[in-house]
């Protein structure tokens, strides 16, 4: 296929133009194409492809829709389309959301840069008021250096004014800043619109001339997400007037001023909920009523009328690490409850659209980790499990950004099963050591990330993500994206712990786990100033970050003790599924990094904090 091209797929009448319309996905792209060609419209599959491409008759000339889309370039089938047929355009009547402006203007000026003329049709202006958006459209129309109309297709209001003016289309005013880069480009015999293409890496366009993709698309989307964001500024008001409640809470979220009090409101209540009520009285009645007290008792009876007591068998099976005692006991009686209770509360902030918005209150912190707000999204869900967040880093922009979200998840953010049982151990110590606790991981996540911004080249890209409309979360989405995770949970936890029990039991009967207690008795109890014993629950944690943190709660300790322990254990070595997953994601070397490095900070920070607390 002769990419830039639709000579090839589209009947072109002599002497026609061709008018494609283009935009965002849901912008409305479909009404202005039936208003532009009434019902004589031709659908075709697109060569090499699984999608239709539409196109019709409007007066002598012809209109061509294109997919939605958030950029012109190649990573999928949409883009590929929607590139060929807009760098093959006459004109560009770009449909935009008034309420997105700074998500849906990136296509624009990408369109603009490449040197064709442009129509721009502000769609939703009737939403845009109801947000308490003000636009002021000639400004904006200066700006981008193109015609702006204000629309609201879905009433009619503003189609006819497009139609009639779609010949008055510009060339805009570009933000590219390597002209004499796309010009020795252009020397090659590209047009404006493939040079640019080029210059952003597109293999295909630069095969059909025979050269080198180049490597400026990181560059060049960076100064237009600049240029865009400085156009936004300037041509968008907030206001009150004809704003609805949902619109102005949702406001207020992302104001620092309100927003920090708000998201530290919703942290505070998923404590409340997930370390008092969960890990406190529904685990208190799982865990010790249920399996403790009932369950491993009777599955005693029954092990020891087959087997004989004290045997290894009986110890595998119903010992202090048994297969059908402890390992069943701390799935489920002490972590699902947990995790189904972190999950609901999760799903509850998904769907009520408050996720999106705390990326983007906490971006301007994140970018000085290195980051930006769209890495909160990982972070929270390594709050659920940190195997599934890893997988979840793909979502940012940079090599360099996976790099630090993945050492950060695997260093200092707990998952929901092993926050659960941190939480019912620190509850009722009090808010002294909670604070410390807090303190001390916050403290470690902030100086790994800084310095990791520090060390690694490059910078961390812009976040760009859509804000959805706040709405009451619908109970039966949030079951079942409770119910799908925590089955989820259950398949992966529950062959690992089994594993788990067996090999702390042969450890046991070994003498292995008392040789190792002893050989790190110069770490837990001289450095730390631990029992010998809490060595193992850093080697459960290896199998389980949870595994090992419950390993702490049949443990004589002082508040303090227990406080330096799960510091510790926090920040000790991601378990040996997310291990896995950090390798499949990023490298053996960089994983090995990972791990030695959470290795060194958890006892280095575990030994500091003892220091401290031992002279108070």
């Amino acid at each position: 296929m002769d990419c830039c091209n639709i000579s090839h797929q589209i009947d072109i009448p002599e002497g026609a133009k061709k008018i494609v319309l283009a935009g965002n996905p849901n912008v409305g792209k479909s009404i202005f194409f039936n208003s532009f060609t009434g019902i004589y419209v031709d659908v075709s599959n697109y060569p090499g492809t699984t999608l239709d491409i539409s196109s019709g008759k409007y007066k002598d000339d012809v209109v061509i829709d294109t997919p939605g889309v958030y950029g012109v370039s190649s990573f999928n089938d949409e883009e590929i389309v929607a590139r060929d047929v807009i760098a093959s355009a006459d004109v560009v009547v770009n449909i935009v959301d008034a309420v997105h402006l700074e998500r849906d203007l990136f296509l624009t000026q990408q369109i603009i840069d490449m040197g064709i003329p442009v129509l721009v049709a502000l769609n939703m202006m009737d939403e845009a008021q109801k947000s308490g958006l003000e636009i002021n459209v000639d400004t904006l129309s200066q700006k981008l250096g193109v015609p702006v109309i204000p629309t609201t297709a879905i009433r009619g209001d503003g189609l006819s004014e497009v139609k009639e003016a779609v010949w008055t289309a510009k060339v805009g005013n570009s933000s590219l800043k390597l002209e004499d880069e796309l010009e020795d480009v252009k020397f090659k015999g590209a047009s404006r619109s493939e040079s640019l293409l080029i210059l952003e890496g597109d293999p295909h366009v630069a095969e059909k001339y025979s050269t080198e993709p180049l490597e400026y698309r990181e560059t060049i989307y960076r100064d237009r997400r600049e240029r865009v964001n400085e156009i936004v500024d300037k041509v968008v008001t907030e206001t009150n007037e004809g704003t609805s409640l949902r619109t102005t809470i949702g406001r207020l979220m992302l104001r620092p001023i309100t927003g920090i009090p708000m998201l530290l409101l919703a942290l505070y209540a998923l404590y409340q909920f997930v370390g008092v009520f969960i890990a406190q009285t529904i685990v208190g009645i799982t865990e010790e009523t249920i399996f403790i007290n009932t369950y491993e008792p009777f599955i005693r009876g029954v092990i020891h009328n087959i087997v004989e007591p004290g045997s290894l068998t009986s110890q595998l099976l119903v010992g202090e690490f048994g297969l059908l005692t402890m390992a069943i006991t701390y799935t489920f009686g002490l972590l699902l409850p947990l995790v189904v209770g972190f999950y609901f509360f999760l799903a509850i902030l998904e769907d009520s659209g408050y996720l999106p918005r705390i990326a983007a209150l906490v971006d301007r912190m994140l970018t000085s980790l290195g980051l930006n707000g769209r890495a909160v999204i990982p972070m929270l869900l390594g709050f659920g499990c940190v195997t599934m967040a890893t997988i979840t880093t793909r979502l940012l922009g940079s090599k360099r950004e996976r790099i630090i979200a993945v050492f950060l998840l695997g260093l200092a953010i707990p998952c929901s099963a092993q926050l659960g049982v941190i939480a019912g151990l620190i509850a009722p110590l009090g808010a002294k050591f909670f604070i410390v606790y807090v303190a001390a991981i916050f403290a470690v996540y902030v100086l790994a990330g800084t310095f990791l911004n520090k060390i690694l080249p490059g910078e961390s890209t812009d976040l760009l993500i859509d804000l959805p409309p706040l709405r009451l979360p619908r109970l039966s989405n949030v079951m079942q994206k409770t119910f799908i995770k925590s089955k989820s949970f259950i398949k992966e936890a529950g062959p690992i712990f089994a594993v788990g029990a067996v090999a702390i039991t042969l450890m046991q009967d070994f003498g292995i786990l008392e040789a190792i207690q002893n050989a790190v008795a110069p770490i837990t109890v001289g450095w730390l100033e631990l029992p010998k014993e809490t060595a193992t629950a850093f080697i459960m944690g290896i199998v389980r970050r949870d595994f090992g943190a419950a390993g702490l709660t049949d443990l004589a300790m002082t508040p303090a003790q227990t406080t330096v322990a799960l510091i510790t254990i926090t920040l000790f070595v991601p378990c040996i599924a997310a291990m896995l997953i950090m390798i499949k994601e990023r490298s053996w070397k960089e994983s090995i990094y990972i791990w030695f490095g959470s290795w060194i900070t958890a006892f280095v920070t575990g030994g500091i904090v003892a220091k401290i607390l031992s002279l108070f």
